[in-house]
């Protein structure tokens, strides 16, 4: 799911495609997660009136499309509802009033347009790039949004043989999507491809290192998160990682200069986290456990659930792909339905992973919910359901 904060606008069809902030931590796609997809406002039924296109004596569609590149959206707007109004069929007016109402922030009224769009012509590379944005960037994070944006930039990419220039474009929103979807390397994949046309895009680079976070592979994070310390949008970004990564070497007093320095530039994305003790959080922790069901208690006897600071680098590199520095919690072994193998002691185990819990959230009380959340997702695994399971139960 999405690290994005709000997005101004992007110019969809001539522009390169940029957030106006970057991710905030607080939302990192972690086992135990548990994030309620979050729809779009409804489009008012009592919609202000368009004022009339002002078409110089062109086309209403050449109107919209001028007025979106030099960034009118408003009159863009109403020539693109003008000229979708005279040809009901063209996909390419329907995209243009996409475009604009997205713009606008009209996002519902957005969707409709580019559905309208794509079904007319699912091919339209103009209505791909802005349902791919709109799902992957500008609308509230969820795993479905996401999955959407993926889709139709993927779609996109598939095809720009057709225009070549709107490649970045695709693989920038690609590499997104894909990110906040927990599939860092395929987001790589897709930022290298921005990057070698365009070799200092910082959206790209951005996206580059986060994906290199997320695969572990930390001393190359480190010096990709450096090169964007006096980003202006990346910085207060780029000093957080590299925090995270100061702080698996244990070199806590320089990670600590680089959380002050993330909070100082960005303090709504980075406030300071409600962070227990160790003896608090395992206290807490025991608590939630002996607040379980008695079905889960039985399930968790000879289980220890461990109070653990971060994710060791041998867990997060036992599989492949790796997992996310990031995560909440952790099960190892094998599910109760299978038997043991002999090489771990105990056999199985979990871990809840006190400073990424406390990154997760704003407050104590979110950070007690949090636990049980993520808590009910290890003993998900314990059972035997995979992450697509859970997902569906609401325990991401």
């Amino acid at each position: 799911m999405s690290w994005r904060g709000p997005l101004a606008l992007c110019l969809l069809l001539l522009g390169a495609c940029q957030r106006t902030s970057a991710p905030a931590p607080l939302s990192v796609p972690d086992a135990g997660v548990a994030e309620a997809p979050t729809a779009p406002a409804p489009a008012s039924s009592l919609a202000e009136p368009l004022l009339p296109c002002k078409a110089d004596g062109g086309t209403p569609l050449d109107a919209a499309l001028g007025y979106l590149e030099g960034g009118k959206y408003a009159e863009a707007l109403s020539c693109a509802a003008q000229a979708s109004a005279l040809d009901p069929d063209d996909a390419t007016a329907h995209a243009a009033r996409g475009n604009a109402l997205a713009s606008l922030e009209r996002t519902a009224e957005a969707q409709v347009a580019y559905a309208r769009a794509l079904a007319l012509n699912p091919g339209h590379l103009d209505a791909l790039l802005g349902a791919a944005h709109l799902y992957a960037v500008q609308l509230p994070s969820s795993r479905e949004f996401d999955e959407l944006g993926a889709l139709y930039a993927e779609r996109g990419l598939s095809q720009v043989d057709e225009v070549p220039e709107m490649l970045p474009q695709f693989a920038l929103v690609a590499a997104m999507a894909l990110n906040d979807l927990g599939q860092a390397g395929e987001a790589l994949q897709r930022a290298q491809l921005v990057l070698v046309r365009e070799p200092h895009q910082p959206e790209a680079a951005y996206e580059k290192a986060l994906a290199l976070f997320e695969l572990c592979r930390f001393r190359e994070a480190r010096t990709a998160f450096t090169g964007l310390l006096n980003d202006p949008a990346h910085g207060a970004h780029a000093h957080y990682h590299l925090g995270l990564l100061l702080e698996r070497e244990g070199k806590w007093k320089q990670a600590r200069e680089h959380f002050d320095k993330a909070r100082v530039l960005a303090p709504r994305d980075f406030p300071e986290p409600p962070l227990p003790t160790e003896a608090e959080f395992r206290e807490e922790v025991a608590r939630t456990v002996a607040a379980l069901p008695k079905d889960m208690r039985e399930d968790l006897a000879g289980v220890p659930v461990r109070a653990e600071e971060l994710p060791a680098n041998d867990d997060l590199l036992s599989g492949e792909p790796p997992l996310s520095p990031a995560i909440l919690g952790l099960f190892r072994g094998p599910p109760l339905n299978e038997p043991c193998d002999g090489t771990e002691t105990p056999c199985r185990s979990v871990a809840l992973y006190r400073l990424n819990l406390a990154r997760a959230v704003r407050t104590r009380e979110e950070l007690r919910e949090q636990i049980k959340v993520t808590l009910l997702h290890e003993v998900g695994h314990l059972r035997g359901e995979d992450d697509q399971e859970l997902a569906a139960r609401g325990l991401e």
